[in-house]
């Protein structure tokens, strides 16, 4: 099946260029204000940052996701599904890992296509059947085939290079020429503030492009729908300790483990006869119905590293 993803795509460029255009106003502003041109150390600095985080991020999520590349041998079943994926998407198969966690999620990370590397936390295995286990890989699988856990670690870099330029201006008396610093620190820290906002937008459309591409790869829009029912529940009944110790890379989850508490409310209104799963039947009943968002959720959502998950299910079901 193919679907338009130029809609998704648009949306993550546009984010892009205004980060970016973000950076160059506020260094633009600082060279006016301090009345020379020798910022060009701010310049260094934010690549360095961007470099740095670049290099060292696919390291920082093994160490705090604890995961175990596992061989053919170890696990036949994930690398026969990803290896079918990723010939289907066209991309090197990525390493294979199992991350020590009972939260049930999956992830995918890695600093380019050839770099891709495919996860599983434990608390999955047991909870997803083959369909909906599939669904979720190839959501994955599209992650990489996108390219956009790189587009995620650069944008990241920006609220950070921000807040550098806030901190050394407004509490950087030295800094300070013709008063300037502590107007281009506000403007920094403002800029850091929307920087966030759009990082937040940047991961909300990789997701919402992800979902599409687990479908053009051959995923069932029910199953998908049916997976991501099981992972908030499951999220949801896992300790709030065990959540908060890996909520720091949450971003790279299918689902907002740090809210689940509060979806599975929500979600169950989906499942009709309770049965703990998203029927196809079911979910094609959202294509003549629109479902119901509290406006707290709404404004929740804007300050949320994941769509709103009724929200996200309403999409699947145009697509069932």
């Amino acid at each position: 099946m193919k679907l338009n993803s130029w809609g998704l795509r648009i949306r993550l460029w546009i984010a892009m260029v205004l980060l970016c255009g973000l950076i160059y106003a506020i260094v633009a502003i600082a060279a006016y204000l301090l009345g020379y041109g020798g910022y060009q150390y701010l310049v260094i600095i934010g690549f360095g940052v961007v470099i740095l985080q670049y290099l060292i991020g696919p390291k920082i999520v093994e160490s705090t996701m604890g995961v175990n590349y596992v061989s053919e041998v170890e696990a036949p079943e994930l690398h026969r599904i990803i290896t079918d994926l990723a010939m289907t998407a066209g991309i090197p198969k990525p390493k294979v890992g199992i991350s020590n966690t009972n939260v049930p999620n999956a992830f995918a990370f890695g600093k380019t296509k050839k770099d891709g590397r495919v996860c599983v936390t434990s608390g999955i295995l047991d909870i997803l059947n083959l369909d909906e286990m599939k669904a979720v890989l190839a959501h994955e699988i599209s992650h990489i085939k996108h390219n956009d856990m790189a587009v995620t670690t650069l944008v990241s870099a920006v609220p950070l290079i921000c807040y550098y330029i806030f901190l050394s201006f407004f509490w950087g008396g030295g800094s300070n020429r013709n008063g300037g610093g502590a107007i281009i620190g506000i403007v920094a820290f403002v800029g850091y503030l929307l920087s966030q906002l759009i990082v937040l937008f940047v991961s909300r459309t990789r997701e919402y492009y992800a979902d599409q591409g687990s479908i053009e790869l051959g995923g069932r829009p029910d199953k998908l729908a049916s997976a991501l029912y099981k992972l908030v529940e499951g999220s949801a009944t896992v300790s709030k300790e065990e959540v908060k110790e890996i909520q720091g890379i949450k971003a790279f989850y299918l689902n907002d483990i740090s809210i689940a508490r509060n979806e599975i409310n929500e979600l169950s209104q989906l499942d009709l006869n309770q049965d703990g799963e998203i029927s196809a039947s079911e979910l094609s009943q959202l294509k003549y119905q629109k479902v119901k968002i509290k406006t707290m959720d709404k404004l929740m959502e804007l300050v949320s590293t994941h769509p709103n998950m009724l929200k996200r299910i309403e999409r699947l079901a145009e697509y069932s």
